[in-house]
Parts: C-alpha cells; sequence; structure tokens
C-alpha cells in the first residue's frame, strides 16, 4: 500500500501496491500493520455502502463529534467520486482547510478520513457506488452537518449538484452549527 499524506495532517490518500501477471493483479486494500506504521490506530466497527444512481448526486457535509468522532476510509467500488474532507479540528494548523480527490472502480484510490474531519463527495458518473470503513458506530445525537456550498469553506466542486437529499439540501450554514 502507499500511503501520501495530504496538507491536511493525518489524512491520506491510500493507493493500492498492485502485483500484475497474466491472470490481472492482486493488491492490499486495508493492513493494520500498514496503518498503524502511519500512526492510525482506530479500529474497523462498521461498514457503509452507498449507492447513487445519477451524476450529480451530491451527500455532504457530515462528520461526528465526540464522544463519537469517527474515522473513515472512503473507497469508490464503481464509478467516480469527487470526494471532499475538511479539517474541523479548531487546534490544528489546517482547520476549515480541505482537499477533494477523484476516487475512482479503476483507480482504487482510498482516502482515509481522521477523526474531526467533515465529509462529501459528489459522484462523477452514472450508478457510482461507495464504501466508508468506519471507527464508530453511527450516534445520531453526534451528527453535525452543515451545507455543502458554505462561502466559509468555499469549496471548488468539479460540477454542479443535480441530485441533493432534502436533508443535505436543508443543512445550516458552518457558523450556525456547534461542532466542538
Amino acid at each position: 500500500m502507499i500511503f501520501t499524506e495530504t496538507k491536511l495532517k493525518g489524512a491520506f490518500l491510500i493507493d493500492v501496491n498492485f502485483i500484475e501477471d497474466e491472470r490481472g493483479f492482486f493488491g492490499r486494500s486495508y493492513c493494520s500493520e500498514e496503518f498503524l506504521k502511519h500512526g492510525i490506530t482506530t479500529p474497523v466497527l462498521q461498514t457503509n455502502m452507498s449507492h447513487n444512481k445519477e451524476k450529480g448526486t451530491l451527500r455532504g457535509m457530515h462528520m461526528q463529534i465526540a464522544p463519537y468522532l469517527e474515522s473513515k476510509l472512503v473507497r469508490c467500488t464503481r464509478g467516480a467520486i469527487y470526494d471532499v474532507i475538511i479539517d474541523m479540528r479548531s487546534e490544528s494548523e489546517t482547520y476549515k482547510q480541505w482537499i477533494g480527490a477523484e476516487l475512482t472502480g479503476d483507480n482504487y484510490r482510498m482516502l482515509y478520513v481522521p477523526e474531526g474531519f467533515a465529509h462529501g463527495f459528489i459522484t462523477l458518473e452514472d450508478n457510482t457506488d461507495v464504501t466508508y470503513q468506519v471507527s464508530q458506530y453511527y450516534a445520531p445525537t453526534a451528527e453535525r452537518c452543515f451545507r455543502w456550498d458554505d462561502p466559509e469553506f468555499d469549496i471548488k466542486w468539479p460540477l454542479s449538484p443535480r441530485i441533493i437529499s432534502k436533508k443535505d439540501n436543508a443543512h445550516a450554514l458552518f457558523e450556525d452549527i456547534t461542532v466542538n
């Protein structure tokens, strides 16, 4: 596995190190020993998946607060997404900064999202599937969400959303929610 730390400390893009032959390839998509070498010690307690019928489907921006902080390992297993994370750790040097990465069913790339980050994505293709390995059980009372187009963050989405749930479209601006 090839770990590349992003500008947001603790967040990694992870690529599979392929061993190829005439049959195809073999590679690891998870190894606790490799994650430990990069300081990632959170266990996987739950695996979630989403299916998105249409290109331009937007999900986000979501996170959980203490004591239910969660890390995520996100992978697109079919189709393509533009995955966005925002550092919401108030003590961090990169507080309120964001990055985006293209994850596709063909590039096998994953994004490790540390605790204290908000997460969202937009689909770049029809029939896109995403899996999330999560370090915490979902706790509705600890969920915090804010608008995907909040000017506080000025996220540069690669396309305009076509489909957003009523819930995601109704989120408040960041300045109107309590995160810490």
